[in-house]
């Protein structure tokens, strides 16, 4: 199965349901089941920013499945929608204009926890042998 990895808090908010689009600067033609791997680097800022929501944030470590379902360009409409799903969770991308980044959002769908599985993460989309 595909495999991605996100630093935290990213990988939590995505298997907690708080975050349903995962932004990259590549684009990919994958659609189907992905493993979401918290990966062992972190975004400090972001983490003081989600405290409130008292999750835990583990590291290297597969945490949920989804399936992507579609792959966006980050554009001024995908913005707004984003604004309207969660200002906080999206703050970064909302904020951001075409001209400073160009980028992609992946569409995760059926997001669903899982037990944590200990592993090593790669860059890019990677292969992981997960049986249910």
């Amino acid at each position: 199965m595909k495999a991605i990895t996100i630093k935290q808090p990213w990988a939590t908010l995505i298997a907690e349901g708080y975050k349903e689009y995962e932004f990259r600067t590549w684009k990919t033609k994958y659609r189907g089941d992905i493993l979401i791997h918290a990966g062992k680097g972190i975004d400090k800022k972001a983490m003081e920013r989600f405290k409130h929501l008292n999750l835990e944030y583990p590291v290297g470590q597969i945490i949920a499945k989804a399936i992507i379902t579609d792959c966006v360009k980050v554009d001024d409409r995908l913005r707004d929608v984003l604004a309207k799903k969660d200002p906080i969770v999206y703050k970064g991308v909302i904020n951001k204009t075409s001209n400073d980044w160009d980028g992609y959002g992946f569409k995760l769908e059926n997001i669903e926890k899982i037990n944590p599985i200990e592993v090593n993460g790669k860059l890019s989309l990677w292969d992981y042998d997960y049986e249910n």
